[in-house]
């Protein structure tokens, strides 16, 4: 049975709003794009997520519908490198997703420092 054509499509229409010029800035307050390589194919993959900054070097994605999803499992276990566009910019950092009790998963990012600071 193929995939649906649903969540591609709207994958890439998130991705034009958060790199829009227009209404970038306001969608990048809460979304933004995670890029990867794949654990097992080594495919980079980019894919638009929600997350929320926790203060100024680490990055919380929590993962809704986690059962549908599959992207986070990149990161289980010692987790692994990824790229996301924060402030129109890409930074680079360490992702590591977690199961809470009630089957949630967050992946937390620790970023690279910058070199600016």
């Amino acid at each position: 049975m193929a995939a649906p054509a649903g969540p591609p499509r709207l994958n890439r229409l998130v991705t034009s709003l958060i790199t829009s010029r227009r209404l970038g800035p306001v969608v990048r307050r809460r979304m933004t794009v995670v890029r990867y390589a794949g654990r097992r194919s080594g495919r980079v993959i980019s894919t638009p997520v929600g997350y929320r900054r926790r203060g100024a070097g680490v990055v919380e994605i929590p993962v809704g519908l986690p059962g549908r999803k599959t992207w986070w499992r990149n990161f289980t276990g010692e987790g692994a490198a990824l790229t996301l566009l924060l402030d129109g910019s890409p930074r680079e950092g360490h992702a590591v997703a977690t199961r809470g009790a009630r089957g949630t998963v967050l992946v937390t990012v620790a970023l690279a420092p910058t070199g600016d600071a």
